[in-house]
Order: structure tokens, then sequence, then C-alpha cells
């Protein structure tokens, strides 16, 4: 998803940071496997990851967008900024994770990926 997100809306300041805002930090999401086999572990594999991609880019803006926080203080506006988009989607999937309707389909196409 980070490669087409960044070819749909391309934004690059230097060679690093397309890097770690694109592939890098939406990579981080594959992580979400870690505790497949845990209860709820799609959930805690997805908070997993959805932090490490946070992480991604609350440091591209403290190093990269550094401008855009004016007076504020840098780290502090890039926790928030990007906390204002991230943690919204993150609440909105657990809950999509947490429909039992969702949670079987899920077990069929994991019990499907695990017989081929």
């Amino acid at each position: 998803y980070g490669i087409l997100d960044f070819i749909l809306k391309p934004y690059a300041i230097t060679l690093i940071q397309p890097l770690l805002d694109y592939p890098i930090a939406f990579g981080l999401l594959g992580l979400s496997g870690v505790f497949s086999k845990s209860k709820y572990g799609i959930i805690k594999g997805y908070l997993l990851g959805i932090v490490g991609r946070y992480i991604c880019h609350v440091l591209t803006g403290i190093i990269y967008f550094h401008e855009y926080a004016g007076g504020q203080n840098v780290v502090l506006y890039s926790l928030t900024y990007n906390a204002s988009y991230i943690v919204p989607e993150a609440i909105l999937t657990i809950l999509i994770l947490l429909i039992p309707a969702v949670r079987q389909a899920l077990g069929v196409v994991k019990k499907m990926a695990l017989e081929s």
C-alpha cells in the first residue's frame, strides 16, 4: 500500500524520507503475523504494525517536516499530527476486526492459506 500511496500522491524531500514514509512505514504492518497463533493475534499484530508505522511517520515529521510546526515543539507537533489520523484509523480497524463475521472470514482465509 505504501508504494501505491506514493505513486498516487508522491511527495519527497530527500531520498530517505519517502523510504521511511512509504515502504518502511507500511511494511511494518507486515509485523501483524508475529501474533498469528495467539488469541486476538490479528489485533495484537495490527497494533504492533500500526505503532511501527506511527513511529516512522513521527520520525519523518521531526526530521523533514519541522517547518510546519511553526513555533511549537517539533516533537509534540509530529506526535500530535500523526496521531490525528493514525489513531482514528487504528480504532476503526480494531472495531471492524472485532465483528464476529469479519473474524470468521479472516479465519477461513487463514485456513485456506495454510492448506495451500
